[in-house]
């Protein structure tokens, strides 16, 4: 596209629209403070600024004790249930993810013959419309598997015989096929980029009746369609873990910004992937991964925690990795003794590596959470605890399952799913006004210029 621009416009001239840009868009920073601006829409404290009510799903990291808010562990809540709970409830059983995005969607949890009837529901919707893998995926293939799931939602649109009607009944059905479509749309487009972009061979495996959201999304990646049954429990757990997290997250609350305008599920859906590929929401398993490679070239003996922590340093100094003085996994925004999904995370995490033969791997994460959190806090002259986040683990979670980098925010998304549509279906029902924050305009009125008496400012 730069290049047919650059075939009416130099090189010189474009670069002074490229400026023109830059200093058009340059407000002065000043400014904020002096209007108050909710800069993020955050508080100056940190906290995000309430703009909605919600009953899906609750992020707790405080607690009051004679009448001051003081830093307490972590909790989620998934419909009022703590995830913890959750999670020990279905752990000797299969359909953790399906049984929570039951929760999600209906408030409840389902007894056992509403669950078998929800995975034959699920079942039923999972399989993509005729042709849609050859005529939609493999005929543009991507290296992006966010795009490929964007375009593929934003295609089904074409094949729904009632795609604007935002009634409840009709949005909840198409959450229900966008659920359920979402793990096959991204394997065939990775499996689609493996062959036309990596020369491997191309394996289309159909998903199985019966099998479980994590079972199908394993059988149907893998070349042999094989997985243990602690491959498969790990995962659904991940899944369980990312399905929703509050309204406030930034694609969640696209769902509510793009749902409140009326529009139909697959552009409201759409844009919550968009909101998702970004890497300071979604990406940051894949950063916490390239970091790990980083320290275990540089860092001789992991056992040493002197040498790891003098290469932390040079993370935070930005004399190391990417040198943006950032130890990724570390922190959130609003927990701060602890995460509790990575608190769960780690537990399957161990499990795994001890039957992956991985364990040594593990000691390191776990030696580099244990002593980042400290480093961090000393070096950014932080009052607060800083703890790591469920990033930390899920990318080593998903290394060790064989998932490869591509798929990891598209696993994101593929949980997440379960909590956009529940918060979209939350918006319809409430039928609350358009949302619409105010901006406040910080430029001048001038006078018009006829376009002979106008001149080119000099850059």
């Amino acid at each position: 596209m730069t290049d047919n621009i650059n075939k009416t416009y130099d090189e010189d001239k474009f670069n002074k629209l490229v400026e023109y840009s830059r200093r058009s868009g340059t407000i002065d920073q000043s400014l904020y403070a002096e209007y108050d601006v909710k800069r993020g829409l955050r508080e100056s404290n940190g906290k995000g600024v309430l703009t909605g009510l919600t009953e899906i799903s609750d992020v707790v990291a405080f607690k009051t004790v004679l009448g001051r808010t003081i830093p307490d562990e972590g909790s989620l809540f998934y419909q009022g249930y703590n995830i913890n709970d959750l999670v020990e409830g279905f752990a000797d059983r299969r359909y953790g993810f399906e049984e929570i995005t039951y929760l999600l969607l209906f408030g409840k949890l389902p007894t056992r013959e509403q669950l078998d009837d929800f995975v034959l529901l699920l079942d039923d919707y999972r399989a993509l419309p005729d042709m849609f893998v050859r005529d939609i995926i493999m005929k543009a293939p991507n290296n992006n598997m966010m795009n490929v799931l964007q375009r593929g939602v934003l295609t089904l649109y074409s094949y729904d015989e009632n795609p604007d009607d935002t009634t409840v009944e009709n949005v909840l059905k198409q959450s229900l096929h966008l659920i359920a479509k979402f793990p096959l749309i991204s394997v065939y487009g990775y499996q689609t980029y493996r062959h036309y972009f990596l020369d491997q061979s191309l394996i289309i495996r159909n998903p199985q009746r019966g099998l479980s959201s994590a079972e199908n999304l394993l059988r149907i990646l893998r070349s042999d369609g094989k997985y243990t049954e602690l491959e498969a429990k790990v995962l659904d757990v991940a899944l369980v873990l990312h399905a929703d997290h509050g309204g406030g997250n930034n694609s969640t609350f696209t769902t509510h910004v793009v749902s409140s305008t009326g529009t139909d599920t697959y552009s409201a859906i759409a844009a919550s992937l968009g909101s998702l590929k970004g890497p300071r929401h979604g990406g940051a398993n894949i950063k916490v991964q390239q970091m790990f490679a980083d320290i275990k070239e540089n860092v001789q003996d992991w056992t040493n925690e002197d040498e790891l922590s003098e290469y932390l340093l040079k993370i935070l100094h930005k004399e190391a990795f990417d040198r943006k003085g950032l130890i990724y996994g570390m922190g959130h925004a609003v927990y701060t003794l602890s995460d509790p999904r990575e608190v769960i995370l780690k537990k399957y995490a161990r499990s795994l590596a001890e039957a992956k033969g991985r364990m040594e791997e593990f000691e390191l994460y776990d030696r580099v959470e244990r002593l980042a959190s400290t480093l961090v806090m000393q070096e950014k002259t932080l009052f607060k605890n800083i703890c790591a986040n469920v990033d930390f683990y899920s990318g080593f979670v998903y290394n060790m399952l064989g998932l490869p980098d591509e798929l990891f925010t598209p696993l994101f998304a593929i949980s997440r799913i379960s909590g956009w549509c529940a918060h979209r279906m939350e918006e319809i029902v409430n039928s609350g006004k358009i949302i619409r924050p105010a901006y406040k305009y910080v430029g001048h009125h001038v006078p018009y210029i006829a376009i002979d008496e106008r001149t080119d400012p000099t850059i």
